[in-house]
């Protein structure tokens, strides 16, 4: 059987609905996804939250609360119970889909107890400096989890675990706390040194944050992992907010992981910097490539692009980009969660370029693509009094079996024009019929003469999107003049 690209879908957003349905949503739609080329499913955190069945995820109470526990009043978590959980899994396994369970390390919310915690403000625009007098704050840092009472594990979180919380019980209630960050002193305590540079230091970001160089941390969050893949049988992890956490914590989190789940476990991080890719190649270089990272640069191309009206130069499109520059390890998107309409780092794509977008991560070599659900299904959602509604991209299952069918073998890139760009792959003998040959305008139509290969020659080529009616020969020499229309993308592929 021939081998087949890889495609990943992150299988949410967020404004899920909390009703309690998505793991039976995976289980049901499982077989589907993988026969439209989606060989991996991006699943959001299955831990307890804490803001119980409204919690995307990322409020993170307790690790080993799949929802399975009365805690936060209620029991399953937005997405449904740890059953359901554990039968997606195995729906998915059964589909011959990989699955990567989305996991929060940086913080805890919701504790179960105040502690007093000798501290020291912090300014919000510079964390490396204090200011006022140190002072006794009430925190919420002790995490007993009294609704699973020790099964899984008997370990309890109290204020040593952590490095600094936002929030004081003992404050006037009065008072403004917004953009108040405290730090605790005492028992070596400081940020982590290793992490993002932004705010002068990044290690805080929410609720109460975790002390990642404290032995007794790593070894609990060493010890989740291994229970956690053996109950789910998860093939990889998605890593939230790595860029506040200790470079070097993950670097050795994951050797620890691969001994005991085995060498192939996939890790992809969130380091959510569009405007730096330096950044991302250092946070690689600390954690000796031992992760991918989402490019969230090319996402920001892409953003740019669609809003610019056809003034973009589309020779730039992968410019600065660890598509362009670090391909093996980069995990390419349209669109996540973060940038979704409302999100703090909103930065929709727009409508007309998504296709394109979604052609440049689906159709190139480079890269593991990453299909967000809102684009796959569409959503419908109100937030801070607006509606959104989301269509699904036109043609994106189409683009999706083209990856799946056609996109194989040696590239050759055209990217010489500022608005016409177009590249081709070869196919290969493993894949019958395979090659294509891939031309998008941000502008007015055009054509292009692209190389697809000299066995090629005589073929005819068809618009696999249905964009262009006519059909193109390939001439004695793997030559041929493709055409696309304005603001749009073709497709051309063998016709059999």
């Amino acid at each position: 059987m021939a081998t087949v690209n890889g495609t990943m879908m992150q299988y949410f957003h967020w404004y899920t609905a909390n009703d309690g349905s998505l793991w039976q949503q995976v289980k049901d739609e499982a077989g589907k996804l993988a026969a439209a080329g989606i060989t991996a499913l991006w699943l959001p955190p299955a831990t307890k939250g804490a803001g119980g069945i409204d919690d995307v995820g990322y409020g993170l109470y307790d690790l080993y609360d799949l929802g399975q526990f009365e805690q936060h009043e209620t029991t399953r978590t937005k997405y449904g119970t740890r059953q359901q959980y554990l039968d997606a899994i195995e729906a998915a396994h059964a589909a011959k889909m990989q699955v990567y369970a989305d996991m929060v390390f940086n913080h805890r919310g919701g504790a179960d107890r105040t502690e007093w915690v000798k501290a020291i403000r912090v300014k919000p625009g510079d964390r490396r400096f204090t200011t006022g007098e140190d002072t006794w704050i009430e925190a919420w840092t002790e995490f007993n989890f009294p609704g699973r009472a020790g099964q899984y594990s008997d370990f309890v979180w109290r204020y040593h675990h952590f490095t600094g919380v936002d929030y004081a019980h003992n404050l006037d209630m009065e008072q403004e706390q917004e953009g108040i960050i405290f730090k605790f002193l005492g028992l070596g305590k400081d940020w982590a040194q290793m992490v993002d540079d932004e705010h002068g230091n990044y290690d805080y970001l929410m609720y109460a944050d975790l002390d990642m160089n404290h032995p007794e941390v790593r070894t609990e969050l060493s010890r989740w992992g291994k229970w956690f893949v053996e109950t789910t049988g998860v093939d990889g992890f998605r890593l939230d907010a790595v860029k506040h956490i200790q470079f070097s914590f993950f670097r050795d989190w994951l050797d620890h992981m691969r001994k005991e789940a085995g060498p192939h476990l996939f890790a992809v991080g969130e380091y959510w910097n569009p405007d730096d890719v330096q950044a991302l190649h250092d946070y690689i270089t600390h954690t000796h490539g031992k992760m991918s990272l989402f490019d969230a640069p090319l996402h920001r191309n892409f953003y740019v692009a669609s809003r610019a009206g056809g003034a973009f130069d589309m020779r730039q499109i992968l410019d600065n980009t660890l598509m362009q520059q670090q391909p093996a390890l980069a995990v390419t998107l349209v669109e996540n969660h973060d940038t979704q309409p409302l999100q703090a780092l909103e930065s929709p794509v727009d409508w007309w370029f998504k296709p394109l977008a979604y052609a440049i991560i689906l159709l190139r070599e480079q890269g593991y693509p990453c299909v967000f659900y809102p684009d796959y299904y569409g959503a419908a959602y109100t937030d801070k009094g607006y509606d959104i509604n989301l269509a699904p991209v036109p043609k994106l299952p189409e683009l999706l079996a083209a990856r799946r069918d056609y996109a194989y073998g040696p590239q050759h890139d055209f990217l010489d024009d500022p608005h016409v760009i177009g590249w081709t792959r070869e196919g290969t003998d493993e894949h019958a019929n395979s090659g294509l040959a891939v031309l998008l305008s941000d502008g007015p139509g055009g054509s292009k003469w692209m190389y697809v290969g000299h066995w090629h020659a005589g073929k005819q080529f068809r618009d696999h999107l249905g964009h262009r009616q006519e059909t193109v020969t390939i001439d004695e020499h793997g030559w041929a003049e493709f055409g696309v229309n304005g603001g749009s993308v073709s497709v051309w592929v063998p016709v059999p």
